[in-house]
């Protein structure tokens, strides 16, 4: 049972640091990244699909996105897609490729960012101290429940107080690298 419940517990904490880790790929830094365009969905083919699964998308440098649609015929509205995309891209089209230049970030841009990516990293926090709490309480319930004795009761909390802080140190790390990469000039 103690084994069905920590495998359990961990797989849900390491989703709330996946899910921060998917949340800061989206957030845009000095750095070209594939990443930031995941969620820019282009309208083709009569429904929205995701821009990845329509092209291919590589950092060809420091500040640019190359992009190679694999239908040549959505290039228009894969460029039409980007312009409207909240991400403040200009794409210029150049003979089989869409090319995306990064505009530098200014001082103030870089703090909000900052502030977002603080955001981001407290809500993983809490999602993992909701685990934590949720894990706790199944503890007590099987103790009540007499599934399980006060010394494995207590051996457990112990386990999921050491995987919280862990993944916890985690997140401050990821928090940490990206504070730097955002500040980076």
């Amino acid at each position: 049972m103690l084994d069905d419940w920590q495998k359990h517990t961990r797989e849900r904490m390491h989703k709330a640091r996946s899910s921060l880790t998917e949340a800061f790929s989206r957030i845009r830094t000095g750095r070209a990244q594939p990443g930031l365009l995941d969620s820019v969905m282009v309208s083709v083919y009569e429904q929205n699909m995701p821009l990845k699964q329509l092209a291919t998308i590589v950092a060809t440098d420091a500040r640019t996105l190359t992009i190679t649609p694999w239908d040549k015929a959505t290039m228009a509205v894969i460029e039409k897609a980007l312009r409207a995309s909240d991400l403040g891209l200009n794409p210029v089209v150049t003979g089989p490729l869409i090319r995306v230049p990064l505009p530098a970030l200014n001082e103030e841009r870089r703090r909000e960012l900052v502030k977002v990516v603080r955001h981001e990293s407290e809500l993983a926090r809490v999602a993992v101290r909701n685990v934590r709490r949720d894990a706790l309480g199944r503890l007590k319930q099987a103790l009540k429940d007499k599934e399980i004795t006060e010394d494995e009761e207590r051996r457990a909390e112990d386990l999921l107080q050491k995987m919280t802080d862990g993944l916890v140190g985690e997140i401050d790390q990821e928090l940490a690298r990206k504070e730097a990469e955002l500040m980076e000039v």
